[in-house]
């Protein structure tokens, strides 16, 4: 079975560019779970970059929130596209652009993107853990904890080890905005919370960490049932 790995654009493309040593340790990780018998659906986001797009574009031209949820779209594919060529000829031949769709792969990496306006990238790993028979999505970013306010304004905010669909609800909302910094779309939580899954929040740039998580160790993290 599939594990399904929701991987932040801010993971794969940071504010301040690529960190290659960071990619190829990314990347070698990856290897060595496949080499172990693992298989991987990674869901890339559109991160950093695809927030500039939208600012520029919002301010430049005023773009209303479908166009600018299909500039972000966009930047999903392409960042998608930049992960896929890292596995070379153990990753599908092509990035997924509906996680609705039935993939017929035989490979044991999988790279999806962004598929539809109104949408985010959780939504459609939520929907491929769906198609994928998964129970569980890990979600990568650039936080370690799901806090209950956002810890870089609020140096009190409550981080979660554990909380339950209801209480994390009410902390992401249920209203989305292009380009809009949560840990999780909204309603990505609900279909989440629909379907039983578990959803496990961790730090994507914390790798020995994020070993913890594929290995099914104890790790520093959310998990959300």
């Amino acid at each position: 079975m599939y594990k399904i790995l929701s991987v932040g654009g801010s993971i794969i493309i940071p504010k301040t560019g690529f960190d290659i040593k960071f990619l190829k340790k990314f990347r070698a990780l990856i290897l060595s779970r496949v080499k172990a018998g693992d298989k991987f659906v990674l869901v890339v986001g559109g991160g950093a970059v695809c927030r500039q797009y939208q600012t520029a574009a919002k301010i430049v031209a005023g773009l209303n929130n479908e166009a600018l949820d299909w500039l972000g779209i966009y930047a999903t594919h392409f960042n998608a596209e930049f992960v896929r060529l890292l596995f070379g000829k153990l990753a599908h031949g092509e990035v997924i652009k509906n996680p609705t769709q039935k993939i017929k792969a035989n490979k044991p990496i999988i790279v999806a993107s962004g598929w539809k306006p109104g949408r985010s990238t959780d939504f459609d790993a939520v929907l491929l853990a769906k198609g994928c028979g998964a129970k569980t999505v890990v979600n990568l970013s650039n936080i370690d904890y799901v806090y209950d306010r956002d810890p870089r304004v609020n140096p009190g905010a409550k981080k979660f080890e554990k909380i339950n669909w209801n209480d994390f609800r009410k902390i992401v909302g249920s209203k989305w905005s292009p380009g809009a910094n949560v840990p999780f779309y909204p309603l990505a939580a609900k279909e989440a919370q629909k379907l039983g899954l578990s959803v496990f929040f961790a730090k994507g740039t914390d790798l020995k960490n994020l070993q913890r998580v594929l290995t099914n160790q104890k790790f520093k993290g959310t998990i959300v049932k």
